[in-house]
């Protein structure tokens, strides 16, 4: 059986564009990508990112979804990811595996997407395989008329989970919970200020469980740009029957929405780090090199675009 196989973010990028993502054993749906998530705007074509660790090149369609992304760890080990589409949703995520310049078909696998409709809404099933042609997983996500994911079946070789979710409303905060074999496995609590400004316009609290009792937790809370400013991860405390304060991230961000700094605190512990940018066409442009501070490290990135007049490096 074939680990470590699902979808994750594209390493390099994972602190360049500031998503966060909870691990978990619960199922979920291939995102879309599009320059957006990556700091990118424009007609742009491809972005190459080079860091002192490794490359990664982005291609994109015209209309700004990523569709191939090539990780380069040395010139014979590398990842290749293929996304195709239909009616504006994923059909396909490939994933093609690379060691000593070999394809290795054991550890390549393949997404493949579909749907149907239903009286109640629509079911989208996940068929995972890899290139040897072993079947590793099937998820099926039901949604209702409106839209919302009510239930993630789980088939593998251990046999089937089905994760529910209900949702509820209250004083303007709302939470999703997902229980499996009627043990709560996670909420997410989502809750906006009456009074709106600028630095804090969304809260998400995210608690996760084992056997049904509180494991850890994060909150994230973003601003009216939807930049998030802050990142706090909890460790549940069974002496004290509470969540306790593991990391605290703050993020700053310039006038164009560009990360500027990050603090992280641990325990009485305390690190800066600040990001300084250059641009391909002045701040109206992609940024095409970051220095980050105090460590005196930077990764650059090298875009072409569809618009030859613009192409850039």
């Amino acid at each position: 059986m074939i680990k470590n196989y699902f979808f994750k973010m594209p390493r390099i990028f994972v602190l360049l564009i500031v998503l966060c993502y909870t691990e978990s054993s619960i199922g979920q749906m291939a995102k879309l990508f599009t320059i957006a998530d990556f700091d990118l705007h424009g007609k742009v074509k491809t972005c190459l990112v080079i860091t002192d660790y490794g490359k990664e090149e982005f291609s994109f369609n015209e209309e700004g979804v990523l569709t191939k992304l090539v990780t380069r760890y040395n010139d014979t080990d590398y990842d290749i990811t293929y996304y195709k589409f239909s009616n504006g949703e994923i059909s396909e995520k490939r994933v093609e595996n690379y060691r000593d310049g070999r394809f290795d078909k054991n550890t390549s696998i393949a997404n493949i997407y579909t749907k149907d409709s239903t009286n109640s809404g629509i079911i989208v099933t996940e068929k995972i395989f890899s290139y040897a042609k072993e079947f590793l997983d099937q998820y099926e996500y039901t949604y209702n008329k409106q839209g919302d994911l009510t239930s993630i079946l789980r088939n593998y070789d251990d046999g089937l989970e089905n994760t529910l979710l209900t949702y509820e409303s209250i004083n303007g905060e709302k939470t999703t919970t997902y229980t499996l074999d009627g043990e709560v496995q996670k909420t997410i609590r989502v809750s906006e200020p009456k009074i709106k400004n600028a630095n804090k316009q969304r809260v998400e609290l995210t608690k996760e469980f084992v056997g049904g009792k509180p494991y850890k937790a994060v909150e994230h809370i973003y601003n009216h740009q939807n930049k998030l400013i802050s990142e706090n991860k909890f460790e549940y405390d069974e002496r004290t029957k509470s969540f306790k304060s593991k990391e605290l991230k703050i993020f700053s961000y310039n006038k164009l929405g560009m990360l500027t700094a990050l603090k992280t605190k641990t325990g009485k512990l305390e690190r800066i780090k600040n990001y300084i940018y250059q641009y391909d066409n002045g701040e109206k442009g992609n940024w095409i090199k970051q220095i980050i501070t105090p460590d005196n490290s930077y990764i650059t990135r090298k875009i072409t675009y569809y618009d030859t007049k613009l192409s850039k490096e």
